[in-house]
C-alpha cells in the first residue's frame, strides 16, 4: 500500500464537499418559492415577473439568470425559462398572478 498524499485527500474531499452543497442548493430551491407548480411565487402583475426572475440569484452558483421565454400557462399562471450567465443551468421559474381586488 502506497503512502498517502494529504494534499490530493484534501482536494478530493472539497470537490465532494462542494458537489454534495450543490445538491442540497438545488433541492432547496425546488422548495421555495417559484421551484415548482405547486409553489409558485405570487406577483401583482405579469408586469413584474421578468424583474423579479432577473433579479434572482442562480440556486446553484449565486450567478445572474437570464430570461429564455416567458408563456402563459393559463389566465393566472406564468412559467419563464431562465440559463444562469455563470454556470450555464437551465431552469424554470413559476408565477401566480394575483386576483386583482
Amino acid at each position: 500500500m502506497g503512502k498517502k498524499r494529504p494534499e490530493r485527500s484534501a482536494r478530493r474531499e472539497a470537490d465532494r464537499a462542494a458537489r454534495r452543497l450543490v445538491q442540497d442548493r438545488e433541492r432547496l430551491f425546488l422548495l421555495e418559492r417559484g421551484g415548482s407548480r405547486e409553489r409558485p411565487i405570487e406577483v401583482a402583475s405579469s408586469a413584474v415577473i421578468e424583474v423579479r426572475a432577473r433579479a434572482m440569484p442562480c440556486p446553484q452558483c449565486d450567478g445572474n439568470l437570464a430570461i429564455l421565454d416567458h408563456q402563459a400557462d393559463s389566465a393566472t399562471a406564468r412559467q419563464v425559462q431562465v440559463r444562469c450567465l455563470r454556470c450555464g443551468v437551465a431552469r424554470t421559474l413559476h408565477f401566480a398572478l394575483l386576483a386583482a381586488s
